[in-house]
């Protein structure tokens, strides 16, 4: 899995990767911008008239919490455009490193984004059911968020690529049957979401990564 993701790392110079990780970029940073700009808004509009000095506690400490709350609803967020570039990169990852693949399903992108806002929904609600326990257990909140978003992200990332290739219930026997792998590569997904700068080229290393990861499931890169 390590040798997967490195190899994601090392194709985002090719050229038919640039144009993906420029629109990832734009749409990432965005992205983060308007979930911290939203909730900072939605934390200032708390105001308390007295003591004065307490309402600019709240505000500097709401724009702090807006940075790290947005952190943590980013990786659901971002997913939502990665139908966008998902058919580039994965035909990309395929060509240079699994040339004997025969051609994949193109997945409509239409497709891929209402799949993607489904997951984005189901995400959100359930990182907002643990947003108490992230708060209030500090030693263990990181462990309960890669643990959660781990779960989500590698079961949305391997449908979306996996999707290509295989029918829905071929897809949902090879999920079954590597569970535990896919919950691992959605952790380093999740991971690499909450490295500053690291996170805006995360959707494309992400789709990268999972190219590998699903053709590595199956044991033969050379069958579909």
């Amino acid at each position: 899995m390590i040798r997967a993701f490195v190899q994601a790392i090392e194709q985002l110079g090719d050229p038919r990767i640039r144009d993906s990780i420029l629109l990832s970029l734009a749409l990432t940073i965005a992205t983060y911008v308007g979930l911290v700009a939203a909730l900072w808004y939605g934390l200032g509009a708390i105001e308390v008239v007295d003591p004065p000095w307490l309402d600019t506690v709240i505000d500097v400490a709401g724009g702090m919490a807006a940075l790290v709350v947005a952190l943590i609803f980013f990786p659901a967020v971002v997913t939502i455009f990665v139908g966008l570039f998902l058919e580039r990169i994965a035909d990309a990852v395929e060509r240079r490193h699994y040339p004997a693949l025969p051609a994949a399903r193109e997945i409509p992108v239409g497709e891929s984004i209402v799949g993607a806002i489904s997951f984005a929904a189901v995400s959100v609600g359930l990182n907002l059911l643990a947003l108490p326990l992230y708060i209030f257990l500090p030693a263990l909140n990181l462990g309960i968020y890669l643990a959660l978003n781990g779960y989500l992200l590698g079961r949305e990332y391997h449908e979306l690529v996996a999707a290509r290739r295989l029918d829905r219930s071929r897809l949902r026997r090879e999920r079954r049957g590597h569970r535990t792998r896919l919950m691992l590569a959605g952790v380093a997904i999740a991971g690499l979401m909450l490295v500053p700068v690291a996170n805006l080229l995360a959707p494309v290393v992400a789709t990268a990564f999972m190219v590998h990861v699903v053709q590595a499931l199956r044991g033969d890169p050379g069958t579909a």
